[in-house]
């Protein structure tokens, strides 16, 4: 049941999305750093084609972000990492979510037998 493709996907966006949430304090943090460039988290197209390949465990990668820079140097938007921490917490919630699903249903398996 833990190496079911579907599980360890699920497992690898809950990492994923936990560096991303990571990497959006930080990006915050230095806000009013002159020369800081945002960092941005991907691995939801590897997640996909590792799923498609029968596999679904990914590792994310960090890089910074190419948006224009401010005159300090610094790219960080505010208004950017609001958003996106927010649709990172939806995510997070829905795959902890279907984490539960899974326990909630071995609880079950187990309490019947």
């Amino acid at each position: 049941m833990f190496d079911s493709v579907s599980f360890v996907a699920i497992s690898s966006a809950l990492d994923g999305l936990a560096l991303r949430q990571r990497v959006i304090a930080d990006n915050v943090a230095n806000i009013q750093t002159p020369g800081f460039l945002a960092g941005r988290v991907s691995f939801e197209e590897s997640l996909a084609t590792a799923v498609a390949d029968g596999s679904g465990a990914v590792s994310p990668s960090v890089g910074r972000s190419l948006d224009p820079t401010r005159e300090d140097g610094n790219n960080v938007n505010l208004d950017t990492e609001t958003l996106l921490n927010i649709e990172t917490n939806l995510r997070y919630q829905l795959a902890t979510q279907a984490i539960d699903g899974t326990f909630a249903k071995m609880r079950t398996a187990m309490r019947t037998n």
